[in-house]
C-alpha cells in the first residue's frame, strides 16, 4: 500500500537524522522504522534511495546552510533543524518532482512536528533565502547550484 508524500518525507528525514548520529546503522534503523511506522520494505527502499541522494550532495547542502545561517554557526544548529534543512534543500535544489514552495512548506511542517515553532521560523528563513537567491539567478532547481 503506498504512503502519503508527507509520511514518505518524514521517513527520509528520520533516516537522514539517524545517519547524522550513527552512520552505518542502516539495517537496525530500517527494522525499527518498519516496525514503528508500519511501512513495507519497498517504502523503506525508496526512502533509503532518497537518503543516499541527499548524502551524495551533503557537502554542497551544508555549505548552503552555512552561507545562509546568520543566527548560528553551522555546528550550533540543532541536529533536527540541520537535517530538516538538508532534506528540504535537497528537494529545493535538486528534486525535479517537488515544487520549491512544497519543499519549504513541508520543512516548516516537519520543524513544527519534530522541533519547535521557533525552529520552523529559522528553517523557513534559511530556505526562503536560498529560494530567493535561486529566483534572482533565474535558475530552476539544480541549475542554480554549481557542483
Amino acid at each position: 500500500m503506498p504512503i502519503s508524500p508527507q509520511k514518505q518525507r518524514e521517513l527520509v528525514f528520520l533516516l537522514v537524522y539517524s545517519d547524522d548520529f550513527h552512520p552505518g546503522d542502516e539495517a537496525e534503523m530500517t527494522q525499527l522504522l518498519m516496525h514503528e511506522l508500519a511501512v513495507t520494505k519497498k517504502v523503506m527502499r525508496i526512502a533509503h534511495e532518497e537518503k543516499v541522494k541527499i548524502q551524495e550532495k551533503i557537502n554542497l547542502i551544508d555549505e548552503r546552510i552555512a552561507e545562509h545561517s546568520k543566527a548560528y554557526d553551522f555546528d550550533r544548529i540543532p541536529r533536527i533543524e540541520r537535517n530538516i534543512l538538508r532534506l528540504s534543500i535537497y528537494e529545493l535544489l535538486f528534486s525535479e518532482t517537488v515544487p520549491p514552495k512544497v519543499a519549504i512548506a513541508e520543512a516548516i511542517r516537519l520543524s513544527r512536528k519534530f522541533a519547535t515553532p521557533e525552529a520552523a521560523t529559522f528553517v523557513n528563513a534559511i530556505l526562503d533565502a536560498i529560494y530567493q537567491l535561486q529566483l534572482t539567478q533565474g535558475c530552476p532547481n539544480d541549475s542554480a547550484v554549481s557542483v
